[in-house]
């Protein structure tokens, strides 16, 4: 049976509406191919700071005003969970995959994520980083959330997917309840290690998390579009 490919698309640090843009635009490219090909893993750093909510919503109109006050953009996103933070500092990673050439389900598709956001945490020298089960999905280091994950899914396409701390400005946190779990913390990997790991550095070993988890090989290309 041969491997699925998927086109890696890497964007570097671009504004959060941008990684959107290109999403949606491969949400309806896979929607007309209909199962033909397995779609793309999109990889940013945002570029500023962002707040999203998810379907579940998470941010009142007087937090969203107090959030903009700061700084930061907020948007409502079509992933599941609650409200979280995304910016400089963090790996976005959003896969908008066709689940049936992969062999996958939304649960299992999850579950891959969480996989590979442990095993590039194993990899950068954290082998205590674990999954948990819902309402905790994402990837955490004791009480400390590392990862969270949220993701979309529809005719078998998922898109959304996972943020991983790398060396984000934690305190963006402090003005919300990420993910509404009350009484837990978040953490990055420079935090974790002490010493400054950067984007670029993780992601060649997440890359390599992202094929053997998935079991599908990566193809790159010029034109994210």
């Amino acid at each position: 049976m041969q491997t699925p490919a998927v086109r890696l698309v890497r964007l570097g640090q671009v504004p959060y509406a941008e990684l959107l843009s290109l999403q949606e635009r491969w949400l309806r490219r896979l929607q007309a191919e209909s199962g033909t090909k397995a779609g793309v893993l999109l990889l940013c750093e945002p570029a500023g700071p962002v707040y999203t909510a998810g379907l579940r919503g998470g941010l009142t109109s007087e937090e969203v005003a107090r959030l903009r006050a700061l700084g930061a953009e907020v948007r409502a996103t079509g992933r599941g969970g609650l409200a979280t933070f995304h910016g400089p500092g963090q790996l976005l990673c959003h896969p908008v995959l066709d689940l049936r050439p992969l062999g996958l389900r939304l649960r299992t598709h999850v579950a891959a994520l969480e996989a590979c956001a442990v095993r590039l945490c194993e990899l950068q020298g954290l082998p205590f980083a674990r999954a948990r089960p819902p309402p905790f999905t994402g990837v955490w280091l004791g009480e400390r959330k590392i990862c969270a994950i949220g993701v979309r899914c529809g005719r078998h396409i998922t898109s959304h997917g996972l943020a991983l701390n790398c060396s984000t400005d934690l305190t963006w946190f402090e003005h919300i309840v990420p993910c509404g779990l009350v009484g837990t913390g978040v953490t990055s990997l420079s935090q974790e290690l002490q010493r400054h790991v950067t984007v670029d550095e993780v992601i060649p070993p997440f890359l390599e998390a992202f094929k053997e988890t998935y079991k599908c090989t990566l193809t790159s290309e010029d034109s994210p579009n």
